[in-house]
Parts: C-alpha cells; structure tokens; sequence
C-alpha cells in the first residue's frame, strides 16, 4: 500500500515533535501511511517565512508567550519529555537533517532515528547540530552512528535535503512540519492534525 500522507520536517522544531509523535496513532486509527521527507526548515523561512525572525524578537509579544505555556500542555497530552527551550534554542539543523536524509530510503530506521533525535535535544537538551551527538543518537538505536556520519557530509545527501526543502516551498509549505494528504491537500502542524485525520476518512467515503 502506498502512503497517502507526505510528513516534511525538521527536527528542531517543538511542535513537530508533538506532530510526529500524535501521527503514528492516527495512521494506525485510519489504516493509512506516511513518508518521512526531511527538510531544512530555515531555509523555508528564509525563502517565504521570515515573519518568524521578526517574531522572536519581539519580547513582548503576548502571542508567543502564551504559545509555550500551550506547549507544554501538548507535550503533557502527548506524553512527551519537553524540556524546551535549552541553550541550544534556537537550534542549528543542517547536520541533523543531513543524518535524517541519509535514512530516506529506510523509513524505518529514519522514523526510529528521528524519535531518538527528537529525545536527545528536546528531552536531555543535548545539540542537535553536534555531528558526534547525532552519531551517539543513531549507535543508541542500532544504527552505525560512524557511517551516518560520514554519508551526512557527502554532495548527494546535501543535494537531497536542498531538493526536499526546495519541493516543500514549491508545494506551497511555510513551515514546520508541512503534511500533504493525497499529494495536494496541505495541513500544517500538530493542532492540524485532526483535519489530516478527516481528509483521509472522507476519501474512504
């Protein structure tokens, strides 16, 4: 069975964490699956969204303040360890996104990569743009953290995270995560959720 849901990511955004975790069983409720399609999410940003910049700089904006108190709330609803913001905030992606783009084409690996990785920087607040972390993250889970490591760094996994993010902004994404039903029925984030949810129940219909 193909996957019916596209889930494109970085790994250094909270609310994604929620999303990727509230994902999993909402495909199993619908029968359904997705893809993993990792991105570089500042270079979204930069191409369509910089509103976001401007917006943590702004300290005395009620909007975003009252966002971490809902965070929170989530991660307690999700059942996830939030221990967020670290030092690392706002967090350099390029190598962890380059580790995770290595796994594409095992999505299985990629999936348990990205749970552990998510883990590491949310939970035990380690950097997630440190390469050895990335690699003790992949060992941890079975994975040859060395050889990730080294594949990271070369022209085609670079290649493919610059034609992931580009595809995700062509598609019209603005952020992350961006999450596509049926390759044009576009959501976005973890309170959105519920919307994927119908839209793959209505076309069952």
């Amino acid at each position: 069975m193909s996957a019916r849901v596209e889930f494109f990511y970085d790994l250094s955004s909270p609310w994604t964490y929620l999303a990727f975790t509230n994902l999993w069983p909402m495909l199993e409720r619908t029968g359904e699956q997705a893809v993993l399609r990792p991105i570089l999410v500042g270079g979204v940003f930069n191409a369509v969204n910089q509103s976001v910049y401007a917006a943590r700089e702004m300290t005395d904006n009620r909007k975003l303040k009252h966002s971490w108190k809902v965070l929170l709330d989530w991660a307690a609803l999700a059942r996830v360890e939030m221990n967020f913001p670290s030092k690392w905030h706002p967090a350099k992606s390029v190598n962890a996104m380059r580790f995770a783009c290595t796994l594409e084409e095992n999505q299985d690996a990629l999936r348990r990569f990205s749970k552990a990785a998510f883990e590491s920087y949310f939970g035990a607040q380690e950097n997630l743009d440190d390469a050895d972390v990335l690699a003790s993250v992949a060992d941890s889970i079975g994975l040859d953290g060395a050889v990730l490591k080294a594949a990271a760094q070369s022209d085609d996994v670079k290649a493919r995270l610059r034609t992931n993010t580009e595809e995700v902004i062509a598609r019209g994404g603005y952020g992350s995560p961006s999450i596509f039903v049926d390759g044009t029925d576009m959501y976005f984030g973890n309170d959105q959720l519920p919307l994927v949810e119908a839209a793959l129940g209505r076309e069952k219909q």
